[in-house]
């Protein structure tokens, strides 16, 4: 959507008319995931006011949102969205899926960046799911 400037329904409508059975073939994808894929993408666009502040804390001293790759933005917002509002998907799996669609777009230490950022923002804001873990 920033690098098209395109709506977010319009994003939504593509995805799920010509993209996710495409999806489903390549990646293993259900074909049922088109009603989260239409809520990440709209709960990031409603969330966003209240997601970028917190990534931007969560960033190396001196770095903003703003200034990073828009894809490598684009993951970190749709994942925050996750761990900040999708409590039902568990904080490692929304780090684990994300880190895979950084490595699947960058080689370098982006994944690393996505990994930390995600590491952090998930033990803030759901440290009794890295409690049980340890405990266990």
């Amino acid at each position: 959507m920033d690098m098209a400037a395109t709506d977010a329904n319009q994003v939504i409508r593509e995805f799920l008319d010509h993209r996710l059975d495409e999806a489903a073939e390549t990646s293993g994808a259900d074909t049922t995931d088109g009603e989260f894929f239409e809520d990440l993408v709209l709960g990031v666009v409603k969330q966003q006011r209240s997601i970028d502040p917190v990534l931007d804390d969560h960033l190396a001293q001196g770095w903003h949102l703003s200034r990073i790759d828009s894809i490598l933005r684009a993951i970190l917002r749709a994942a925050a969205y996750e761990i900040t509002m999708r409590e039902d998907v568990p904080a490692k799996v929304v780090i684990n899926e994300y880190l895979d669609i950084a490595h699947a777009f960058f080689d370098g230490e982006e994944p690393k960046v996505v990994n930390g950022i995600l590491d952090k923002l998930a033990r803030a804001r759901r440290a009794n799911e890295f409690e049980q873990a340890s405990d266990g």
